[in-house]
This record gives structure tokens, sequence and C-alpha cells, in this order.
């Protein structure tokens, strides 16, 4: 009977270590990523996740028009945009701002 405690006492701590090295930092990196999506506005300058640059001119529900070229407009998911690049400048001068 008392190997079977400290077998489950070692499964334990195995799923514990698990949880805090990998489920918890991606369950982290995921609501990042709504909250970035949520805040995109008209003229925010994106990258979509193949690597197309644009500047959002319209914002739907679900949807977001980029204008990638002069008189070229894409209709693409939200979920398609890889990083906002006004946001990625913001955050980086906040943070030059307080390590002044």
């Amino acid at each position: 009977m008392q190997q079977w405690a400290g077998t489950f006492g070692y499964l334990l701590v195995f799923f514990a270590i698990l949880y805090f090295m990998m489920i918890r930092p991606q369950q982290r990196q995921q609501k990042q990523r709504r909250e970035m999506l949520s805040r995109v506005k008209t003229n925010d300058h994106i990258v979509t996740i193949g690597g197309i640059h644009g500047r959002i001119t319209r914002v739907k529900e679900d949807r977001v028009t980029v204008r990638i070229a002069d008189k070229v407009e894409v209709e693409l998911e939200k979920s398609a945009i890889g990083s906002v690049l006004s946001q990625v400048k913001e955050k980086e001068t906040e943070k030059d701002t307080e390590q002044s």
C-alpha cells in the first residue's frame, strides 16, 4: 500500500509541474491575444499571420478590412492578425518611460 502512495505522490508532483510549466503560460498567452484582437481599431498598423503588412480601415465584429496598398483593400478574419504594430510601439514607449 505504501508504494501506491509514493507513486501517487510522484504523479501529483509531475502534473503540478506540467501545469505550471506548460498549461498556465499558454492560457496567459491566449488571454493576451484575445485582448489584443479586441483592442484593434481603425488606423492600426498590423502584420497578418501570413506576413502581410497593412493598415486597418474598417473593423467589424469578427472581420477587419486592411489596406495593403493604394486602392487595394482586403477583408480578413480578426484571427488572421498576427500582431498590431501600433500597440507594440505604445508598449515599448511605456516601458522606456518607466525605466527612465
